[in-house]
């Protein structure tokens, strides 16, 4: 079960929504005028699709993302979305480090943000788990729609693996350490 929701969030993103945890207390939020740190150079931050393109080499590494909040979880605040400039690209950004959590007000900011850029890889076995309980989950629940576009989520990944002769699909996301509204 705890796959399914790790899965479902991860489909989440492309369709812009996500389930945000069951904690139900509003995580302490940073101000962003705490968080501004000399590292932080707004020109030298690169744009989500610019972090995506180079995401295998940077895997592990300390990134510079710049990008639009388009979603902030509104139980936890541990977590939000960031849109590139193509204003199609997102990432999941985590609240890590000097982060306490990303308050509503966010949604609709630029920010940078600084963190480190992580991978989770998608096997075939993975999804076929997924895929089961999904099933299983559409009978029960009558939760057609939803079902049917996760389940469409995973065969499109299960397109590109096969198009890319890769045995994985990896979902990158970014332990975000500080972020800095950009004015």
């Amino acid at each position: 079960m705890k796959k399914l929701y790790y899965l479902m969030a991860v489909l989440a993103v492309s369709v812009a929504f996500t389930s945000c945890g069951n904690s139900k207390k509003q995580a302490e939020t940073s101000s962003a005028s705490e968080l501004v740190s000399p590292e932080m150079d707004v020109n030298k931050a690169l744009y989500v699709e610019e972090i995506l393109q180079q995401a295998e080499q940077k895997v592990g590494k300390e990134i510079l993302l710049k990008g639009f909040v388009t979603h902030t979880c509104k139980h936890s605040g541990r977590r939000c979305f960031v849109m590139g400039n193509d204003q199609k690209t997102t990432i999941r950004v985590e609240a890590k480090g000097n982060i306490g959590g990303f308050n509503r007000e966010l949604i609709g900011s630029e920010l940078v943000i600084k963190g480190i850029l992580k991978e989770n890889k998608l096997t075939k076995e993975y999804m076929d788990q997924a895929e089961e309980e999904l099933k299983e989950k559409k009978g029960k629940e009558g939760n057609g729609e939803t079902c049917d576009s996760e389940l469409k989520n995973i065969n499109g990944m299960r397109e590109w693996m096969k198009a890319n002769n890769n045995d994985y699909y990896s979902i990158y996301y970014v332990d975000g350490t500080d972020y800095e509204v950009v004015e």
